[in-house]
């Protein structure tokens, strides 16, 4: 029921829109949004960026757009012509019917799209302003601890934090150069966008005209 509902909701934004949203709706998480993802791609769409959404960031929000070069227009026709009943119980392109789990030819890229979203979001976990805000928060408790009277936990509870956080980060910047390791390997062209982020484009993938498709 589920799978059905985030198909055919996904398939209505691509038929009246040329930008989509997966999991604005905020119920989707890195696996399930890869997987839609993919769909949107084999209708012609093209990756933008992931990121975190709902309660404490367990979520994902994936945008795409609409890629106008020909070649993708007919990935769509053709796609449209082999699953004529996507969205209303049918066959849907890479995925097995009636879920999201990929078919063994749709498996690679499936993987390097959930690389995608998780270097984004990964990224956007080690922006500098995030880090300020974890820090903050960690001096905030152990100024509160002082305040109540508890020098000694406050210096135990702060250096345990600090630790946990700093180790956090690192461990995020691992895996970050991981993930852009194998996408690399496969072929991405690793670019800079106008904020100076990292980004990585499919082969042949072009970045939309406007600089940013969401933004109002």
């Amino acid at each position: 029921m589920f799978v059905e509902r985030d198909i055919a909701g996904l398939l209505k934004q691509i038929a009246r829109q040329d930008v989509v949203e997966i999991g604005s709706d905020g119920s989707i998480g890195t696996a399930r949004g890869a997987s839609l993802a993919h769909i949107a791609e084999s209708y012609g769409f093209e990756y933008y960026e992931a990121l975190r959404t709902g309660h404490k960031k367990a979520n994902v929000l994936v945008r795409m757009y609409r890629d106008p070069r020909p070649e993708a227009r007919a990935r769509e026709a053709a796609v449209i012509t082999a699953h004529p009943q996507a969205g209303n119980g049918g066959t849907v392109p890479g995925m097995r019917q009636g879920t999201l789990k990929a078919l063994p030819e749709a498996a690679g890229a499936v993987a390097l799209m959930k690389d995608r979203i998780l270097f984004d979001t990964l990224a956007a976990a080690a922006d500098k302003r995030q880090q300020m805000t974890a820090y903050g928060s960690c001096a905030f408790v152990v100024l509160l601890m002082l305040v109540v009277g508890e020098p000694v936990l406050a210096l135990a509870v702060g250096g345990l934090l600090t630790a946990f956080l700093v180790g956090a980060f690192r461990l995020g910047a691992v895996r970050r150069s991981r993930i852009a390791q194998r996408l690399q390997d496969a072929g991405y062209l690793q670019v800079r966008d106008e904020h100076g982020a990292q980004r990585f484009l499919r082969p042949g993938q072009q970045l939309p005209g406007h600089a940013n498709p969401f933004a109002c």
